[in-house]
């Protein structure tokens, strides 16, 4: 395998979920166990010993390597205009960018969004959305809205996005469940969900094999949740993006 990048950002880093945290349809039904999600062993070299649905955990990159974020070279390697247009937004829209990091994306958001709508950008990092702001502040993006979340919940209004999407975060989530049941929450319903990782099955993405996805284990993961899978793209050279919608009720 080419050399690999360093793995991508954000500390959604362990802690406590609470049942509290969960919309009504995750919650056990009364009189019931609730079994672990999860499960812990040895820690691979690029993992945290935590398990979820046969997969490990990747461990991930703190604020510290934010510059790797904005590299001159990623705009060629993702090919994020063909992510924007796969996207298609509307002037006016409001959109969530899950593990924003320092904006990449949601700077490129907020401009198909234009000045009537909105980009949460969300990280759990208070330093990576203190240069978030800082970079937003300096481009004049008055719509985009950095927001501090936490390792187990967004923290975003319910039913208040019409678009959710993470890239290249999904698979570094400490509690991808208790997240992504947040996301799912924040998100109107028929709004939708969208995951953006590298491609797990093309050994040729020059990624560690932990901080890539295949299709089917985002299917796995996602439909355990009012999700329905609509499409996915796979324009992107070493991403695939797999885009679901919220299921109402």
């Amino acid at each position: 395998m080419p050399p690999c990048p360093q793995p991508t950002r954000r500390h959604w880093l362990a802690g406590a979920a609470t049942l509290a945290l969960l919309p009504a349809w995750a919650q056990p039904a009364p009189g019931t166990a609730t079994p672990s999600r999860y499960t812990t062993g040895p820690a691979s070299i690029d993992g945290i010993g935590k398990r979820y649905m046969g997969r490990e955990i990747a461990a991930v990159m703190g604020w510290q390597g934010a510059a790797w974020l904005e590299r001159e070279e990623r705009e060629r390697e993702e090919r994020t205009d063909l992510l924007m247009a796969a996207l298609a937004l509307k002037p006016g829209m409001v959109v969530a960018d899950i593990g924003a990091g320092t904006g990449f994306l949601a700077r490129r958001m907020a401009a198909a969004v234009g000045p009537g709508g909105r980009v949460l950008a969300v990280d759990v990092q208070p330093q990576m959305v203190r240069l978030l702001q800082q970079l937003a502040t300096q481009l004049k993006l008055t719509n985009i809205e950095p927001r501090l979340g936490a390792e187990d919940d967004v923290k975003l209004p319910a039913a208040s996005v019409d678009l959710a999407i993470m890239v290249d975060v999904y698979h570094e989530l400490s509690h991808p469940y208790e997240v992504l049941a947040s996301v799912v929450r924040a998100v109107k319903p028929g709004g939708l969900v969208v995951f953006v990782e590298y491609k797990a099955e093309d050994w040729q993405v020059p990624i560690k094999p932990l901080h890539k996805m295949s299709e089917a284990q985002v299917r796995r993961e996602a439909e355990v949740h009012p999700l329905a899978w609509v499409r996915t793209v796979a324009t992107l050279p070493w991403q695939h993006m797999v885009v679901f919608r919220r299921r109402d009720g």
